[in-house]
């Protein structure tokens, strides 16, 4: 009998122990690990994420009370998940996320993305969903939101520059090269690489937009100087035939005078003196002549 009761007493020990480590292990799941696969969870219901690293000393002091939110979260059973993101092994998320600073904590509900800046202990973190308090904070602008289109470009450019630094760190430990042999190689295949895109961009512009042809006719250099030759005659009879008008003006000018001066002279002689000179019988003398003004010559025009 007492064989009986002592396997019955282990046995109720093995159950008690089963299901305490069932449930233990059910809280402790309930805390996410995301990656780059499946991050896509949290789109749907609410959530609490931490973006953390194995390095950083205020992560490690926020996860005990991390890991009681998500057991305490479980038991009131709010609705509320939590998850949590390693930057070292999920770049893309931080720089999708944003991230800045660690650790870094996001309130997530239905696609809407709120950074959670209160205090860090359970009952704070606890009451903001409890209390719905994140009612209060604005959401992420929907440009900023991590699974818009500008944000995914970001994160592939921290993952490439994840991968960079990986590249570096093996060149420099397993090849042995120092660090400036590393940058050196690196400049080289920038350069080469910027040279190759913008060979391909140039190609490209031109088959959008191929270049006009030009009606350019191509004239020999003695065509040229006859072209010139005729255009300094041109020059030269114009100001030939300008002279001859400038002349032209001048004589119109002085003929003008010269008409209205003989216009207001008085005469030589009136009839009544000429009768008195014939009856007196003296002699007659001729009357002096009347002064003309001299008249210009008119300057030969010069043969075209």
């Amino acid at each position: 009998m007492a064989r009986v009761h002592t396997v019955s007493q282990i046995l109720h020990f093995f159950l008690y122990f089963s299901f305490i480590l069932c449930c233990f292990t059910g809280f402790v799941s309930a805390n996410r690990e995301l990656n780059e696969d499946n991050w896509k969870e949290i789109l749907e219901g609410e959530w609490m994420v931490e973006f953390y690293a194995p390095w950083c000393p205020a992560c490690n002091a926020l996860a005990p009370a991390w890991r009681e939110l998500s057991t305490r979260a479980t038991r009131k059973a709010l609705g509320v998940r939590t998850a949590a993101v390693d930057v070292t092994k999920s770049p893309g998320l931080s720089g999708r996320f944003v991230v800045t600073a660690l650790p870094t904590i996001f309130h997530v509900i239905d696609g809407e993305f709120r950074q959670y800046k209160g205090p860090r202990d359970v009952e704070s973190m606890l009451g903001y969903v409890e209390d719905q308090r994140w009612k209060q904070t604005d959401p992420v602008p929907a440009w900023k939101a991590p699974h818009s289109i500008q944000m995914t470009l970001v994160a592939e450019f921290f993952k490439l520059s994840q991968a960079l630094r990986s590249v570096h760190t093996m060149l420099m430990e397993t090849y042995g090269l120092p660090t400036w042999g590393s940058y050196l190689i690196f400049a080289l295949a920038t350069i080469f690489i910027g040279a190759l895109l913008g060979l391909v961009l140039v190609c490209i512009i031109d088959l959008l937009y191929p270049p006009r042809r030009s009606d350019k006719v191509f004239i020999s250099q003695k065509e040229l100087d006859k072209r010139a030759r005729g255009d300094q005659d041109a020059k030269e009879k114009s100001d030939d035939d300008q002279e001859l008008i400038n002349d032209d003006i001048v004589d119109d000018d002085e003929n003008a005078n010269n008409s209205d001066a003989e216009k207001n002279s008085p005469s030589d002689s009136s009839d009544e003196e000429k009768e008195k000179e014939t009856e007196g019988g003296g002699d007659t003398k001729a009357a002096d002549p009347v002064d003309r003004p001299e008249v210009r010559k008119r300057r030969p025009r010069k043969a075209d």
